[in-house]
């Protein structure tokens, strides 16, 4: 399971001109899952990214999680994460998992997030989406459980 993590002051999802999904500050999350995995990686990378210090203190240090500054979260399902670039120019996403065990462990993360205490805003899975953001920081990470 991969995550691209982008701390944002807001983002949407809009599709086909309509907006589904908003938040203010907190994390934009870009999920990728492949063949491998399982609940116990979901749960993990829940885990660490809740408590993930990346928000500034007053001190102006990175040393607050979003749960510590009450941000929300956008998790964005992303199967080219998975992308497989080393033959051709055309990538392959044979690493990907299939789209019903990929949405399973999908919501699973989310819906760990929310337990979590966090307010939680979803993309709508498989659907051709338009992501928009404000990156704060930038502060950009990539974590993989």
């Amino acid at each position: 399971m991969k995550a691209v993590i982008q701390r944002v002051k807001e983002a949407s999802v809009e599709i086909e001109g309509r907006q589904t999904a908003r938040i203010g500050a907190g994390l934009l999350v870009l999920l990728g899952i492949t063949h491998a995995d399982r609940e116990e990686q979901a749960i993990a990378l829940g885990d660490k990214i809740s408590k993930l210090r990346i928000f500034e203190d007053a001190a102006g240090k990175m040393n607050l999680s979003v749960l510590d500054v009450r941000g929300e979260v956008l998790v964005v399902s992303q199967f080219t994460l998975y992308a497989d670039c080393e033959r051709g120019r055309r990538p392959g996403f044979e690493q990907a998992a299939p789209p019903e065990p990929a949405e399973r462990l999908y919501e699973l993360f989310a819906r760990y997030l929310e337990t979590a205490g966090l307010s939680v805003r979803r993309g709508v899975f498989g659907a051709r989406m338009r992501v928009a953001l404000v990156n704060d920081g930038p502060v950009t990470i990539i974590l993989e459980k």
